[in-house]
């Protein structure tokens, strides 16, 4: 699942050593953790309801004519409509996120500083939450939630970093610590704002997101007298860059070629949120004790499984590594496409095997959130690893900027391929999705084997390390 490993923690990090305050850690490390658990809980809270919310409620007949400008907004659709516009529109927002924070980051750099726009895009992605409980004003929410979510997500773990100096060894934990608040937040979000929106009505869920979105700005404000100096940051970060190497030039056309087929690869993981959730609504027995669980549920499952196995593939690597040469980054990538596959296999035995009029049992579901989550224990961290670890030193930032650009591709393609759930057999179209996971892990294959030696400069690297949590 796409939220545990966020790209976000991988750039060049500089500060001032802060004397630890609490459990070893600088005091500010904990308020910027629990701003990021409620800011996690209400994205991931909406998203969850996103889509099933347009296709049962928002555009049904009568209630489609209620959003404003949404028939000049439905133009850039083509003649799309029901579950396949739902998707294409999901796949719209999911993508813009991941563009937006270039956004945040020259607005922060440039203009505001980090506090500041942080700040505003907490406000306003509080208002977007909150503008979701409206029919009428859907597109502007969402516009609001996108345009939020760029200045927040990348400068605040920004922020974490800048707690330690480039030296201390404490970072690494920082940022398990960080990632901790945002698998809380993801885990929770749909058991409260998923069960509000589906079972006591969507603008109670879209609400309750936006009430986190509050706690989040109110934890952050609380925190500003333990958070970094940003003139003493500024001062330190102007130092003149150095020439790209021809071997870091080489590096870096490596990683760019790696983008659009780590776009590919994604997609399958990404379906959760957008087909598989309509899927499921549909098709899967939900039902315990006499009562429908809600569907969002299903999201939950998915990120406890997937904490749970990036924990336990780091810990079997570092066993692995004791007795034997571990695989280096590239080998993990493949693995990951491997298990990818295998867990969509898991959708089209699904499919298959069900009745005429039968609801799907939740064994081969709950197989593909298990093999799904090693294949994603083994490429996204890992990928994330490998930009951060190969990008050279004086344009890193920019390469984890451009490695946004592989999650902007996958969700464009899950909006996209998403429509086709409404006209193609089931079982076909989570074939597909096994093609996008063997087509992308070939193209990993030919990259170990021609383009490998780029990504790796000696045989004495190591493979990259990558959080757990």
């Amino acid at each position: 699942m796409t939220a545990v490993a966020e790209p976000d923690d991988a750039a060049p990090l500089v500060g001032d050593l802060h004397e630890p305050n609490f459990l070893g850690h600088p005091r500010g490390l904990w308020y910027l953790a629990f701003t990021e658990a409620w800011e996690r809980f209400s994205y991931y809270g909406m998203q969850a309801l996103l889509v099933l919310y347009m296709v049962k409620f928002l555009l049904l007949p009568g209630r489609i004519e209620h959003v404003a400008a949404f028939a000049s907004f439905r133009k850039l659709y083509g003649g799309l409509e029901g579950q396949a516009l739902a998707s294409a529109i999901f796949g719209t927002y999911a993508a813009s996120v991941y563009l937006t924070p270039i956004f945040g980051g020259f607005l922060a750099d440039r203009l505001l500083g980090k506090r500041r726009t942080i700040l505003l895009g907490a406000v306003t992605m509080a208002c977007g939450h909150f503008l979701m409980a409206f029919e009428s004003a859907f597109l502007f929410a969402l516009l609001c939630l996108v345009l939020g979510c760029g200045m927040f997500k990348g400068n605040i773990a920004s922020q974490v970093g800048s707690l330690y100096r480039p030296d201390d060894l404490r970072r690494a934990d920082a940022f398990q610590i960080f990632y901790l608040g945002i698998n809380a937040g993801v885990i929770a979000s749909p058991l409260i704002v998923g069960t509000l929106g589906e079972l006591w009505g969507w603008h109670y869920g879209f609400s309750a997101a936006g009430v986190g979105m509050l706690l989040a700005l109110a934890i952050y404000l609380s925190g500003q007298k333990y958070l970094p100096n940003e003139e003493a940051l500024a001062r330190s970060a102007a130092t003149p860059r150095a020439k790209l190497t021809s071997p870091e030039r080489r590096a870096v056309l490596a990683l760019i070629l790696l983008i659009p087929v780590l776009a590919v690869a994604i997609v399958p993981n990404n379906q959760i949120f957008n087909a598989y959730l309509i899927w499921g609504d549909q098709q899967f027995d939900l039902v315990f004790m006499g009562h429908k669980l809600p569907t969002t549920w299903l999201v939950t499952l998915d990120a406890i499984v997937s904490v749970s196995f990036l924990a336990l593939v780091a810990l079997f690597y570092r066993w692995y590594g004791k007795h034997w040469r571990e695989p280096d980054e590239i080998t993990k990538i493949m693995i990951g496409a491997v298990f990818s596959t295998a867990g969509m296999l898991c959708l089209f035995m699904a499919a298959a095997t069900q009745g005429p009029g039968e609801k799907i049992g939740l064994f081969w579901p709950v197989a593909f959130h298990f093999l799904n989550s090693i294949g994603f224990a083994h490429l996204l961290p890992v990928t994330l690893a490998l930009f951060a670890k190969v990008a050279p030193k004086s344009i890193n930032a920019t390469m984890i900027g451009l490695y946004y650009l592989a999650f902007f591709g996958a969700n464009t393609l899950v909006g996209w391929v998403g429509g086709f759930y409404q006209t193609m057999a089931t079982t076909s179209f989570w074939l597909m999705h096994a093609g996008f996971a063997i087509g992308a892990g070939l193209c990993f294959v030919v990259f170990k084997f021609v383009l490998g030696h780029q990504l790796t400069t000696d045989s004495e690297r190591a493979p990259a390390r990558v959080p757990t949590l």
